[in-house]
């Protein structure tokens, strides 16, 4: 079986602790303010891109066994998260990310801003899921995939009675406006998808059903939740969404009125990956956390919300997700072209639809 595993993803590729905080990233800013509590050995600043309920259901053990350790978690969508380790990457803030996408640790790879880090139980991940460097400067933890959700009675008020299977019939003048979708310059899920209609239908082509979808869509939001939240709260009538987030919201609400749907074409997907922010004084608790956060026992919570963890397909999958989740992923996924072309990707998408996004909060 792993082995198999193996063969078909090769073919593709502030929750605080003691007194820490949560907080929302601000893409603008430099990390100058910061500085003293960065340097603290006993401060670990964490960027993630994970769901909030999973940031502390995850970290209860490693609160536990740390219990000198304040971390403060700073959690945004991926495209922010991104942004503002960029724009610190002079005075950095973060000790380490955690469950950001690879493309965009790539991003970042590309910028010299990773140091390469083998954390223990390094040997146990598979290939496809870590830097190839013999010292590897991300690792994988998770794969995650473009999910629609969608609200069967927001549907029928609109005299509607089917329900879209494939990324095709989101294209049918019915669904005009009922649509709404992440913003791929700030959510990484919106990414993934773009990145994933591109993949499946060639540039050209895929520009073009991207634009043919967007006279369709309502309005873009920047959280890849965001859709299948407003879906399932009867905002809309399909949110294009990612697969944990929509089998979530379906089950919340009932099946009865919300379904999660994979799109029979394959799903766009990325790889939530960890790592080691090139600092001039790295704490060794950010490498004991790096260690932890591969381990056995928080991959077997990872494997509670995804099918696909880094050490392979778990031997139960969640409920609503496909009994084959490798073979839903759009084969081929060049995450290395994903990383190079991100800037020209998000000015030609903001050029085209950002009329159309919503307004961001702040």
């Amino acid at each position: 079986m792993k082995k198999m595993i193996v063969l078909a993803l090769a073919a593709m590729l502030s929750v605080s602790v003691l007194t820490g905080c949560v907080t929302k990233a601000d893409a603008s800013g430099t990390g100058t303010e910061d500085t003293a509590q960065a340097a603290d050995e006993n401060v670990l600043n964490v960027y993630t891109a994970l769901e909030d309920e999973q940031v502390a259901d995850y970290l209860t053990e490693f609160k536990e066994q740390n219990p000198d350790v304040t971390v403060n978690v700073t959690r945004e969508s991926t495209g922010i998260i991104t942004s503002k380790l960029l724009a610190e990457k002079d005075n950095p803030v973060a000790d380490v990310v955690w469950g950001l996408s690879a493309t965009s640790l790539l991003v970042l790879g590309q910028d010299d801003m990773l140091e390469g880090y083998s954390p223990e139980g390094v040997d146990k991940i598979l290939p496809e899921f870590k830097d190839d460097a013999e010292v590897p400067t991300w690792v994988g933890i998770d794969a995650w995939e473009t999910a629609f959700l969608v609200n069967k009675e927001v549907l029928k008020s609109k005299g509607i009675d089917t329900v879209p299977q494939s990324y095709e019939d989101l294209l049918d003048p019915k669904y005009k406006g009922l649509i709404v979708m992440s913003n791929p310059a700030s959510s990484g899920t919106g990414l993934l998808t773009v990145n994933g209609i591109l993949n499946l239908y060639g540039d050209e082509e895929g520009w073009d059903y991207l634009d043919k979808l967007h006279e369709n869509v309502a309005v873009y939001m920047h959280s890849g939740s965001q859709p299948a939240k407003s879906a399932a709260a009867g905002e809309y009538g399909i949110g294009i969404s990612f697969g944990y987030r929509c089998i979530q919201s379906a089950e919340e609400v009932g099946s009865d009125i919300c379904e999660a749907v994979f799109p029979k074409e394959g799903s766009g997907w990325d790889m939530e990956a960890n790592a080691l922010i090139k600092k001039d004084q790295e704490k060794e608790i950010s490498k004991k956390f790096l260690d932890w956060a591969i381990s056995e026992n928080v991959m077997k919570k990872y494997a509670t919300n995804y099918p696909i963890v880094a050490t392979g397909v778990g031997d139960n999958i969640p409920e609503g997700y496909s009994q084959n989740p490798i073979d839903q992923l759009i084969p081929d996924m060049d995450f290395n072209k994903a990383a190079k072309d991100r800037e020209s990707v998000l000015e030609t998408w903001t050029e085209k639809y950002d009329s159309k996004s919503a307004q961001e909060e702040g």
